[in-house]
C-alpha cells in the first residue's frame, strides 16, 4: 500500500490518499474509522461478505458503526481519498448522513460533476499519481470553507482530545445550542455526536493497543470508558472481537489516531 499526502491547500479537508495494487487474493477485517472515503476501483472492486455485495467502481463509504471484511480475488488496483470526518459534504453537495452505515455508488448521487471526475479517474491509463492529480485538481476547484465547517472541526478536535467530553460541552465549543449543534454535527459528519464519541473512544483504545499495551483496565480508563466491561462491550460491537482476540487475529491499528501521511 502506498500513502500519498495531499497538497497544501487540501490538507484541511483530505487526510491522505492511499493506493493499493495487488495480484494476490486477500481478506481484511475493517472497523469504523470515523472518516468517510471516496474509492475508485480501476480493476475489480472489493467484495464485502457481510453485505453480500461488491463495491461499485466508484464508491462512497460513509460513517459506519459495525465491522466488516473486505475481500479481493487478486485483481486489485484502488485509489482511496480519506477525508476528515466533516469535510466530504463540502465537495459532493450531498449530506454525509445520506451514507450512514452504507457504501453506495457515487454515480447514484446524480452529481454530474462528480460523475465526470469518476470517469476521468477510471479511464486514466497513467500512474496512480496521475489519477490522484486529477482528483486533487477537482477537489481544489470545489473548496468551500464555511463557519459551520470550522465549528464542527473545533468540536471534533475536542472529541479526539477527550472522547468522553459531554455533548453540552461540545455545543459550547461551537457557540451553538445543544439541539442545533446535534443537527449540524450529523449534517456534516454523518452520525450524531454521541455515537461519534464512541467511535473515537474505540479508536483511541486501538491506538494504545497498537503501541503495545495489553493492560485493558488502563486502556479503558485512558480512553474514557466507565469501566473495563464497558470497554469490552464497545470493542466487541465495533470489531466483532474482544481485544485479546483481535491481537491474535491481526495487528491492532488506529486510523483515526494515526497519521500515515
Amino acid at each position: 500500500m502506498k500513502i500519498i499526502r495531499p497538497k497544501g491547500e487540501l490538507r484541511s479537508y483530505v487526510r491522505y490518499y492511499w493506493v493499493l495494487e495487488s495480484d494476490e487474493p486477500f481478506s481484511v477485517l475493517t472497523f469504523p474509522i470515523g472518516c468517510p472515503q471516496m474509492i475508485f476501483h480501476r480493476r475489480t472492486p472489493l467484495f464485502i461478505p457481510e453485505l453480500s455485495t461488491r463495491q461499485d467502481k466508484f464508491t462512497i463509504s460513509g460513517q459506519v458503526n459495525f465491522p466488516a471484511h473486505i475481500a479481493s480475488d487478486g485483481d486489485t488496483e484502488m485509489i482511496v481519498t480519506v477525508f476528515y470526518p466533516h469535510t466530504i459534504g463540502l465537495f459532493i453537495d450531498t449530506p454525509p448522513s445520506t451514507f450512514y452505515n452504507q457504501e453506495i455508488s457515487g454515480y447514484d448521487i446524480g452529481n454530474k460533476h462528480l460523475n465526470r471526475l469518476a470517469n476521468r479517474v477510471l479511464e486514466c491509463t497513467d500512474s496512480s499519481e496521475s489519477a490522484i492529480s486529477i482528483i486533487e485538481h477537482w477537489l481544489t476547484s470545489r473548496i468551500n470553507q464555511s463557519l459551520n465547517t470550522q465549528r464542527i472541526g473545533a468540536a471534533l478536535s475536542a472529541i479526539l482530545h477527550s472522547p468522553s467530553t459531554s455533548i453540552d460541552s461540545l455545543a459550547r465549543v461551537t457557540c451553538l445550542g445543544t439541539k442545533q449543534f446535534g443537527r449540524l454535527f450529523r449534517e456534516y459528519v454523518g452520525m450524531n455526536p454521541k455515537e461519534y464519541c464512541r467511535i473515537a473512544r474505540f479508536q483511541r483504545a486501538l491506538k494504545m493497543m497498537q503501541l503495545g499495551s495489553h493492560d485493558y483496565a488502563a486502556i479503558a480508563y485512558a480512553s474514557g470508558y466507565s469501566d473495563q466491561s464497558h470497554f469490552i462491550r464497545d470493542f466487541r460491537q465495533f470489531s466483532g472481537l474482544t481485544p485479546k482476540q483481535l491481537t491474535e487475529y491481526q495487528t491492532p491499528y488506529s486510523d483515526l489516531y494515526s497519521n500515515p501521511a
